[in-house]
């Protein structure tokens, strides 16, 4: 069984199958204070990649298997998705649109100047950082949420479409005065004291969003 990349601030995981330019590279960033992970397939990568790992990919864009956009996507759809610099020897417009498109962090030649390649990595890094720690944030948010009876819930999709404790109350075939007991429940769980901030937190949570439908 293999085991999960280990955390720790300020990794850089390059991606490479050219061995002589993953040697070289890795030498680089390391003498400038950096760890370096070096993988020669996207495949090894991603399969030590773990929820906890920190850091940013370098990666190459034309490589067997799985190339350099391939494991942008594949990323993405992890709980995980650092933040990506594209070093490629190939690049072209049509591949670093695409990558620029898909949230790449920068879309380099080999031949980039090394202060290029380092500006991007500290963007990358301070990037990171600011994506954990907004996904920390949601994820308190849902646990929040969590702790919330069926019967809140109701009363909280009610609330946050701004309707009155009355109505409420007719939309749900309950008393009034059990609306009032609802609200006051879901807004001490929830650590807010008006309608407004529960509607902002429902909101950050991704509670309660339906597609729109077109006619």
């Amino acid at each position: 069984m293999t085991a999960t990349l280990s955390p720790g601030p300020g990794t850089i995981f390059i991606i490479d199958d050219d061995a002589s330019f993953l040697k070289s590279m890795s030498r680089l960033l390391n003498a400038v204070g950096y760890t370096v992970r070096p993988f020669e397939s996207a495949q090894e990568f991603l399969g030590q990649l773990g929820p906890e790992t920190s850091g940013c990919v370098i990666t190459d864009l034309q490589m067997p298997g799985m190339d350099g956009l391939k494991l942008q996507d594949a990323m993405k759809k992890t709980s995980n998705p650092l933040p990506v610099i594209f070093l490629t020897g190939q690049g072209d417009i049509p591949a670093s649109v695409s990558a620029m498109r898909g949230g790449a962090e920068d879309f380099l030649t080999k031949r980039a100047p090394k202060e290029e390649l380092l500006a991007a990595v500290e963007r990358a890094f301070e990037r990171e950082a600011r994506e954990r720690r907004q996904r920390a944030h949601l994820q308190d948010l849902r646990e929040r949420f969590r702790d919330l009876s069926e019967r809140e819930l109701e009363v909280l999709s009610h609330v946050v479409q701004g309707k009155m404790n009355k109505e409420i109350a007719a939309d749900l075939n309950i008393n009034e005065r059990t609306v009032k007991l609802h609200r006051t429940s879901i807004t001490r769980k929830l650590k807010v004291q008006s309608a407004i901030e529960l509607s902002r937190l429902a909101d950050k949570a991704g509670l309660f969003k339906t597609e729109k439908t077109v006619e």
